[in-house]
């Protein structure tokens, strides 16, 4: 039994610190300050307030919880165990360990019960703004009057670390805005990091900093009372218009006699007799991973979780009583599932056009399929960081999303951002993550890099994302090499489960679009062209799907013999591609031109399909208006590419000076030919 001279609150805390410390310990490695420094937090919320159901964390409106703050991850894992997830004693004794369901910093769709991954600071509390939002912004579609399926709330745990991290106002900034007024964060301001107290390098008030966001502040409060902590949350959820931060004063490694309120407590795990000397400073006489049945009891949310489940799940037969159509539209979106009559709409767009067969630039392209696409799928939800004129991401489907004068959504399906990429990227992952929007945003692709980490957070979570980056190369001329992307497409290229699409028309564009859309599993980006893009005739359409296919064999240009050489091309340059398979028949030269608008589809391809695009024995040339190290991997002889930055410039003076002609791509093809034949 537990101590009964510890209230139940306390005891309740220190069944936290004790979990933390012991995985932290039988690990060798992690973080557990900041569990035990947050244990109060934790009851006041997870004991009193957040409603959930531990034997269906999928239930769909449940409160989301996010610890931003994601390195003290033992205290999400003890709160999912103690509370009746699917989380045994066993799981978090395998704490940090090889394919457990405890690893270092919590993952979504590893753990139950965690919503989404955390670890790089800051972009925890961005997540929780887009899961915010998309609340906000289905409750605005989906509920009528007397009948309000979509009501709860999203609860934020964050420290020093994450309100340092510039994407932290990004994001703060846009929930202020927004007037998410069911975003409640509780910051965990203990004053200490890695390196010490923070004192020297974080002089902000962040009461004022919030407050000039428009948030509402509570505090600074005692962390340690669960009490305080309570009727903190209990006002910040009658808040009708602002987000609240909860400021909560705490001690790292609360109990621990000589690592509390020290940099040690934060990374490391505490030592065998600092662990003996905690419990009895605590009083806690257990063995390690052991706690008392009625500590369990005390922490038990399966109960109140189901009846709170099924109480929705009555208010929502009403509703679908009422509204049968937006029910079963709801439950559809919130699945995942798109129209049956998807594939259709993809069809009819490949077919219009390829046969407008068009020359537009490819961001036009993109707008153009996203007319067809935003019409057919409420899902789609667009936005831009500050260059919706230049990304052309709005649709005729898709107003502008605004705040109403009562503080609720008004119904539009495009999102200024703002000039805030990193936080645009982290925010569109948060609301795929919540259900119901298949988010994409957009920016110039030199701009990437300052949403990679999300990108890359994407796609580790596995989320359909959809970042449209226009402006893709030195074509876009003038602005010059701070905005020319070189390395930017090879580099996206190399994140694993990222699919990267550049294409070259039309059709391609198209395809593109389908393909991102349908596929569930994983992010996508689309580079797009500035510049006009003429179509490139087509004898089939349905292997562009495939990632890179044969758009044109020699007998397209007049030679009855078959490939000597491939030329490989993607986005813009397929065109350079085709101009030189004409110059090179001229002087009998057979050339297979292969487009190749996604290396990361094409490379998950069977090796006959690879094989019979790319023939054994042919020499290679890679053509792409980026750099050349990427391409080597195909067995190329040569690249016409671009190693160094760009100039300024108009697009055709800087694409000569580059190489980027015909005559030189048949220079090239023509030594890697000549070698070829040497060879043999």
């Amino acid at each position: 039994m537990a101590d009964t001279a510890a209230s139940t609150p306390t005891l309740m805390a220190h069944a936290i610190r004790a979990l933390a410390m012991d995985a932290v310990q039988q690990a060798n490695s992690g973080h557990p300050g900041a569990p035990m420094g947050m244990a109060e937090m934790a009851v006041a919320l997870w004991g009193r307030h957040l409603r959930h159901n531990p034997t269906n964390p999928q239930w769909a409106d449940r409160d989301r919880f996010v610890l931003s703050n994601g390195h003290g991850s033992m205290l999400i894992y003890a709160l999912l165990h103690l509370s009746g997830y699917a989380l045994s004693i066993d799981d978090l004794k395998a704490f940090r360990q090889m394919h457990s369901k405890t690893p270092g910093h919590p993952e979504v769709g590893i753990t139950p019960g965690v919503e989404t991954t955390t670890g790089p600071l800051g972009q925890g509390i961005t997540n929780a703004v887009g899961l915010a939002l998309a609340e906000k912004m289905l409750a605005k579609e989906f509920n009528r009057d007397g009948h309000a399926i979509v009501d709860h709330h999203t609860y934020v745990f964050l420290g020093d670390g994450c309100l340092m991290e510039g994407i932290s106002h990004e994001a703060c900034s846009l929930a202020g805005a927004w007037k998410l007024n069911k975003l409640i964060a509780l910051y965990d301001d203990n004053g200490i990091s890695i390196d010490g107290q923070v004192a020297p390098w974080f002089i902000d008030n962040t009461a004022q900093r919030f407050e000039a966001y428009g948030w509402n502040v509570i505090g600074p409060i005692d962390g340690h009372d669960v009490d305080a902590v309570d009727a903190a949350i209990a006002a910040a959820k009658k808040s009708s218009d602002k987000p609240t931060l909860v400021i909560s004063k705490t001690h790292i490694g609360k109990g621990s006699p000589n690592r509390a309120n020290t940099a040690k407590a934060h990374g490391e795990p505490l030592g065998a007799e600092e662990i003996k000397l905690t419990r009895e400073a605590l009083g806690w006489s257990h063995e390690p991973f052991q706690i008392p049945a009625d500590v369990y009891a005390a922490w038990d949310a399966k109960t109140a979780g189901a009846a709170a489940e099924k109480a929705w799940d009555e208010r929502f037969e009403a509703y679908a009583a009422a509204h049968p159509e937006l029910a079963a539209e709801f439950q559809r979106r919130m699945a995942g599932v798109l129209p049956t009559n998807f594939a259709q709409i993809a069809v009819d767009a490949v077919v219009a056009a390829h046969e407008k067969a068009e020359t537009v630039a490819s961001r036009k392209a993109s707008q153009l399929a996203l007319e067809a696409f935003t019409a057919a799928l409420p899902e789609l939800l667009g936005g831009s960081a500050d260059l919706t004129g230049s990304n052309l991401t709005n649709t005729k489907s898709t107003p502008a999303f605004r705040i109403e004068a009562d503080g609720s959504a008004n119904g539009g399906r495009h999102i200024n951002y703002g000039v805030r990429e990193f936080g645009m990227a982290a925010i569109m992952n948060g609301i795929a993550l919540h259900g119901g929007y298949i988010p994409y945003g957009g920016t110039f692709l030199t701009f990437s890099d300052y949403s990679r980490n999300a990108i890359r957070m994407a796609a580790l979570m596995k989320q359909r994302v959809i970042h449209v980056f226009t402006h893709d190369s030195i074509g876009l001329g003038e602005d010059g090499p701070t905005h020319q992307s070189i390395e930017h497409v090879s580099s996206l290229r190399l994140i694993p489960g990222l699919d990267v699409w550049r294409p070259a028309d039309t059709v391609e564009t198209v395809v593109a679009w389908t393909m991102a859309i349908g596929n569930a599993q994983r992010p996508s980006v689309l580079a797009l062209s500035r510049q006009n893009l003429p179509y490139a005739p087509k004898t089939a359409v349905d292997e562009i799907a495939k990632g890179a296919y044969v758009l044109a064999e020699p007998s397209e240009v007049g030679l009855k013999k078959k490939a000597q050489v491939v030329i490989m091309a993607s986005g813009s340059e397929v065109q350079l591609a085709m101009n030189a398979q004409a110059l090179l028949a001229k002087d009998g030269i057979a050339a297979r031109v292969v487009s190749v608008p996604s290396t990361n589809v094409f490379d998950r391809q069977d090796a006959a399909y690879k094989q019979s695009v790319l023939p054994a024995g042919l020499p290679r040339v890679a053509v792409e208006a980026g750099v050349s190290d990427f391409w080597w991997k195909y067995g190329v002889s040569a690249v016409v590419g671009i190693d160094t930055y760009g100039e300024s410039a108009p697009a055709p003076v800087l694409f000569k000076h580059f190489g980027f002609t015909a005559e030189n791509v048949v220079d090239t093809v023509k030594v890697a030919v000549g070698a070829a034949r040497l060879k043999r």
